[in-house]
């Protein structure tokens, strides 16, 4: 089974850090369980706008914005649903 590494880029670990302690609980949770499914992308949504990422995932209130590179998920941002795609 294809088991896909997590990669925070800096903006992604500023983010998770504002977050409140709950919030940062269930995302790390979420994230783990999408890296251990052998195919993370049936659990993701396609951006098609030019957008920093390829893909979201989404934690209740809040976007994961992603790339896969190699066998692994690269988070590029970790923000709330009103906040994340402003520019």
């Amino acid at each position: 089974m294809n088991k896909y590494g997590l990669l925070y880029k800096k903006q992604a670990v500023k983010d998770i850090q504002k977050l409140p302690q709950q919030v940062k609980k269930r995302l790390e949770t979420k994230l783990e369980s999408f890296a251990e499914q052998e195919k993370p992308l049936d659990f993701a949504t396609s951006l098609t706008k030019p957008a920093d990422a390829q893909y979201r995932f989404r934690v209740g209130s809040y976007r994961i914005l992603f790339d896969i590179e190699a066998s692994n998920i690269v988070i590029l941002h970790v923000q709330h649903r009103r906040e994340v795609y402003r520019k």
